[in-house]
This record gives C-alpha cells, sequence and structure tokens, in this order.
C-alpha cells in the first residue's frame, strides 16, 4: 500500500473508511441490479427467458464480476497509483512516463487517455439518467396506475440530486454508507428468498453454462453481451476513487460486502425467472419482494440511485479538476463542500451542464432500455483503453516479463473486446449518445491543450527579452515601495503585465517577482521542492512555483510557508501587490488552429474563472491589466 494510502486510513480509520466506500466508491455498481438483469431478457435486444438461457447469462453475469472487477479493477488495476491517486487521466500520466522515450507511442497513449476520459463524461450524463429512471420504474410494480408518472418521479430526483450538490450532499454525505450498508443487505436477503425456491440456480456458478450460451447461441448470445456489461458500470469508480479513500477500504468493502450482495441478488433475479418465466422480465427486481415490502423496497431504490448519482458525480468533478491542472480544460471555479474532508469538491458549471443533458436523456428517451444502449457504450469503451493504456505501465514502469503480461493483458482484451464490439451494435439505439457527447468533450480537451499550447508560443515569439527590458529602464521611472508579482505563463522574457505598467504607471516597485506555476503530472509534489526562487537583476527575481494535479495552487499560501533566504524578501502579505495580464483572444486564419477551433478556444477561454480565484489572491491586492492576442 502507497504511503498516501496508509496516511488515510491512520486518520480517518479503516472502518470509517470502509463504511465510506460503500457511499461513494460501489454505489453506482451497487444500484445495478435495478436494470441490468431486465435489459437482458426485455431490452433493446430481449433474450428469451428459457432456462438454458437465464442459466448461461447467470454463469457469465458472475464471471464477468469475478474477471473485470475482481481481477481487473481491485487486484491489478488499484496498483497502477500515481502517487496514491487513479483514474483515467492518472493512467495516463503514468502511460506517459513508460513511453517518455517513445515520442509516437506517447502521443497514442495521450490520444486514448483524452478518448477515455470523454467517455467518461458521457457516462457521467447517463448513468444518474438511468439509475433514477430505474428505481422510479419501481412505481410500475408498486403503484401500476401511477406508472405513466415514471418519467416525471425520475426527473424530479434527477433535480433533487444536481439541486443538492453543493449543499445538500455535503450535509448528508455521513449517511450514504450506512444507506448503502443497508441496500447491500437488502439485495442479499432479497437474493437468499428466491435462490431458496429455485436453488439449483447455483449451478450457474460453473464456467459451463457461460461456455455453452457463448458457443451454442450466436448472434442472440453476442448481443446478449451487451446488457451483461450492465452489471459492472460504476467499476471505473474503485480505481477513480482510490486516492480518497484508500486501496484497502475499497477492498474490502468488495469482497466482503459488495460482491456477495450482488452475486446473491443477480441470482435470486434468475431463481425468480426460471420460476416464473416471461411473466417478471419487466420489473424481476421488484418482483422479488413480497408484496407487503415492495413500498419500502421503492423508497429505498430512490435513495440508493440519488447516493449513486452523487457518487458519479463526486467522480466527474474530481476527474474535471485533474484536467484543468493538467492543462486540457480551462480554469473553473471549484468549491470545497468539506473542511473536514479533503477532495470533496464541487464545480457548479459542470453540475449544471450535466443536470441539463441528463434532464433532456430521461424527457428524450423515456425508457430505461434506450438509454442502457447508450450507457454500455461509454462503460465498454472505457474499460477497454485502460486496458491498453495498463498494458504500458505494466512492461516499463513494473517490469513485468512478457509472458506475465501477455497472459493478463490478453485474457482481459478479449473481454473488453467483446464486450465492447456487442454495445457498438446498440449506436443506433442510443449508443449514438455516448459517442456525441464524447467527441464534443474529446474536442473540448485537445482544443484548449493545444490553444494553450499556440497561444504559449505567440506571447513568448512577442515577449521582450528581459535584458532588453533591464537595458530600456530609464532613470526617471520611480522606484516605489513595496513587492510586485507579476504573474506569468512563460518561463522566459517580460511579462505583458509587467510592461503595461511601466508604460501607463510610469513606476517600478522596489521588489519585482516574476512568478510562474507550473502543473506536475503527479498528484502531489514535496513541499520541500514547490519554490524555487533565483535572482535576475537588482530588484528583480524569478520564482517558480510547482503543484500537483490534486493540489490547490494557492500561491499566497506557498509564499507565506516558503523560507525569507528561500524567497530572497521577508514575506507580508500586505506589501505585496499581485499584477495580472487577461488576454483578449482574437481568432485568425494562421498556422496554428484551424478557424472554427480557434472560435472554441477563446469562448472557452471566455469561459474562464479568473486567475485570482484560481491562484487564491485577495481582491483587494490584485491589478489586473488587459491586453489583445490574436491566434
Amino acid at each position: 500500500m502507497s504511503a498516501p494510502n496508509e496516511k488515510k486510513i491512520e486518520k480517518a480509520g479503516l472502518g470509517a473508511l470502509t463504511l465510506a466506500t460503500l457511499g461513494v466508491v460501489f454505489a453506482d455498481i451497487g444500484t445495478s441490479p435495478l436494470y441490468a438483469i431486465r435489459e437482458t431478457f426485455a431490452g433493446i435486444h430481449p433474450l428469451e427467458a428459457s432456462p438454458a438461457n437465464v442459466m448461461g447469462i447467470l454463469s457469465l453475469v458472475f464471471w464477468v464480476l469475478l474477471l473485470v472487477v475482481s481481477l481487473k479493477y481491485v487486484a491489478v488495476m488499484m496498483r497502477a497509483d500515481n502517487g496514491g491517486e487513479g483514474g483515467v487521466l492518472a493512467l495516463m500520466s503514468l502511460a506517459l512516463q513508460s513511453t517518455s522515450a517513445k515520442p509516437k507511442l506517447a502521443k497514442l497513449a495521450s490520444l486514448l487517455g483524452l478518448v477515455a476520459a470523454a467517455l467518461f463524461y458521457g457516462d457521467s450524463v447517463i448513468a444518474p439518467a438511468i439509475t433514477t429512471l430505474s428505481a422510479a420504474d419501481g412505481l410500475r410494480v408498486v403503484a401500476p396506475g401511477f406508472a405513466e408518472w415514471t418519467s416525471a418521479v425520475a426527473v424530479a430526483l434527477l433535480v433533487l440530486l444536481f439541486a443538492g450538490q453543493r449543499d445538500g450532499a455535503s450535509f448528508l454525505s455521513d449517511i450514504f454508507g450506512p444507506v448503502m450498508v443497508l441496500w447491500f443487505v437488502v439485495l442479499a436477503a432479497l437474493g437468499i428468498r428466491n435462490i431458496a425456491l429455485e436453488p439449483h440456480v447455483l449451478h450457474a456458478l460453473s464456467p459451463y453454462y457461460a461456455f455453452q450460451f457463448l458457443t451454442t447461441g450466436g448472434w442472440v448470445a453476442f448481443l446478449a453481451l451487451g446488457a451483461v456489461v450492465l452489471v459492472v458500470t460504476g467499476c471505473e469508480a474503485l480505481y477513480t476513487e482510490m486516492g480518497l479513500m484508500g486501496r484497502l477500504p475499497i477492498r474490502l468493502a468488495w469482497y466482503f460486502l459488495v460482491l456477495p450482495s450482488l452475486g446473491l441478488n443477480y441470482f435470486g433475479q434468475g431463481a425468480l425467472l426460471l420460476s416464473k418465466g416471461e411473466s417478471v422480465v419487466d420489473a424481476p427486481f421488484f418482483l422479488m419482494a413480497p408484496t407487503w415490502a415492495r413500498s419500502s423496497l421503492l423508497a429505498l431504490a430512490m435513495a440508493a440511485a440519488l447516493i449513486a448519482g452523487h457518487a458519479v458525480l463526486s467522480g466527474t468533478f474530481s476527474m474535471t479538476r485533474q484536467a484543468i491542472q493538467l492543462g486540457y480544460l480551462p480554469r473553473l471555479a471549484i468549491i470545497h463542500t468539506s473542511q473536514e474532508r479533503m477532495g470533496h469538491i464541487y464545480i457548479p458549471v459542470v453540475n449544471w451542464l450535466l443536470m441539463v443533458v441528463a434532464l433532456g436523456l430521461v424527457v428524450g428517451f423515456g425508457s430505461t432500455a434506450k438509454l442502457a444502449a447508450a450507457y454500455g457504450l461509454a462503460v465498454t469503451g472505457t474499460m477497454l483503453i485502460s486496458t491498453v493504456l495498463l498494458t504500458l505501465v505494466m512492461g516499463s514502469l513494473w517490469g513485468w516479463k512478457a509472458y506475465r503480461t501477455t497472459l493478463l493483458v490478453g485474457l482481459l482484451l478479449i473481454i473488453d473486446v467483446a464486450l465492447f464490439a456487442a454495445n457498438l451494435t446498440k449506436v443506433p439505439d442510443g449508443g449514438w449518445v455516448a459517442l456525441g457527447i464524447a467527441a464534443v468533450m474529446l474536442v473540448m480537451l485537445i482544443t484548449w491543450k493545444n490553444g494553450r499550447i499556440s497561444l504559449l508560443k505567440r506571447l513568448a515569439r512577442d515577449a521582450l527579452p528581459f535584458d532588453v527590458f533591464l537595458s530600456s529602464l530609464s532613470s526617471r521611472i520611480e522606484r516605489v515601495p513595496g513587492i510586485a508579482v507579476f504573474l506569468t505563463s512563460a518561463s522566459e522574457g517580460t511579462p505583458m503585465a509587467l510592461m503595461h505598467n511601466m508604460k501607463h504607471n510610469k513606476v517600478i516597485h522596489e521588489r519585482v517577482v516574476i512568478c510562474t506555476v507550473i502543473m506536475e503530472p503527479i498528484p502531489f509534489v514535496d513541499p520541500a521542492s514547490r519554490l524555487n526562487s533565483f535572482a535576475i537583476a537588482d530588484g528583480f527575481q524569478r520564482i517558480v512555483m510547482r503543484f500537483g494535479f490534486m493540489e490547490e495552487p494557492n500561491i499566497p499560501k506557498a509564499l507565506a510557508q516558503a523560507r525569507s533566504d528561500q524567497l530572497g524578501f521577508f514575506y507580508e502579505p500586505m506589501s505585496i501587490s499581485y499584477f495580472l495580464s487577461r488576454e483578449t483572444l482574437i481568432p485568425k486564419e494562421g498556422k496554428g488552429l484551424s478557424k472554427w477551433r480557434e472560435v472554441i478556444f477563446a469562448w472557452m477561454a471566455r469561459s474562464a474563472s479568473g486567475s485570482m480565484d484560481f491562484f487564491h489572491l485577495l481582491p483587494n491586492r490584485v491589478v489586473e491589466l488587459g491586453t489583445q492576442v490574436e491566434l
């Protein structure tokens, strides 16, 4: 176990973290029983609920859970931590480290990581929509007279979910774990109740039934894989939230509660199908419960759906922050929702955009069957790419022998490719939604990264060399008391804000600090190497600050924590003025980005939050100077 995870366990306690894990990590995969089996036998490509098909599907479900979740994610993927942090962008950073000597392979790894991140956003939109709609579908069983209100109830749940992210989710987060414990216990109890009626259903634990189903079922069996994958939706959360919860709590929760509960429930639904056949395919989950308990089960399912939605959004906020720090998205306002729990954040613009799209999906599709088609493609695409990136890490960073890597990766790729290919058949039925969302996000991620590179090159080309700037200073320029910190992205040249300040105000501060912030492709930077300062002329110095992609780039805090001999001056907050340059971007035909991408980049730049908030600068100590830049 990595040191960061050990510190989390020591601070919070193993039991508390394991309980919290159930609400943060496993809520999404934990609500899959609401729709996974139903979509297999009553979805876009319905499968006949014959005994052979039921046993084959149950065997597939069991072995997919073992091979994909237990083997790939819990046993292997969670070893690929970047300084204790997980997630597809963290994995991409590891893959880039392993391919640093091979530029073409590194470029491919970067592209694959961005595609996976884009697909994750599609997952983040579809997951809350399908989970709330599946929970609301219980009305058809509990209160058939209100069946037509299913979509309306789902919309209400979604509005409650997104509207409560700012304060409500943080306030209620302490009860998420206990509620999910109750949910998993109920899943297991319902499963045991129905397995007792058809105990021979447990024979499906044998892989023989899965093999027989796949080899004799032909095209029908292949299409069924597109629904079977729904049992592992949310498995990316195991890896994404690893840095927040720690590996050991996740593994304990999975093996001792989540996996047994899911397995029992899926086999319970299978037992119900064996005994009742086609009459229960529309709602096997809710029909497992006795009539007197179905209303309570519906209420619990809705609560679990809200918690699952929160877990998905939490992962999305975390990945968005990583993308911002790594330079793939513009600066966005990030709000910390808990003073006690590191990593609990809220990003308003992401929250509201996801809500609009999720509501549109529920209203537009109106059924879990169509949403399931879209959902499976996003999940399997991310899973497939993560396996490819993991391959690069195994060989280069872990030093695994070729035969060991080949055997494991070969097995995982067979599974991932089969599941992804089966979901490709659903593109006309809803899979296009996931691809569309991913395409939009991919364009934005790449455009922002390339646009920033193009902008920095333009600014560096136009920047006045610092020695020329010094030689141009007139003796008539007055040196005023205080410290002026000029923020700049360039590591060389004269900041534009410094040029404009001298031009318009005709003064230079006694101490001029040119500050550059660098976001490293690692989660955390050692505080001892946070800041590097060196003098460049009398009264002028350059400071380079380094932060990891999981850290807050707080400039005043970094200055306050540095020693005076390290800074080169005595830090006094009220004697420092921060000078920022705000560029107004003007799209122009040229050798850089294409015109339409320049327009997108300029729009994203205008939508970004200011440097003052991002770097935690005091508003009354900031001077902002504007300039126009042609792209």
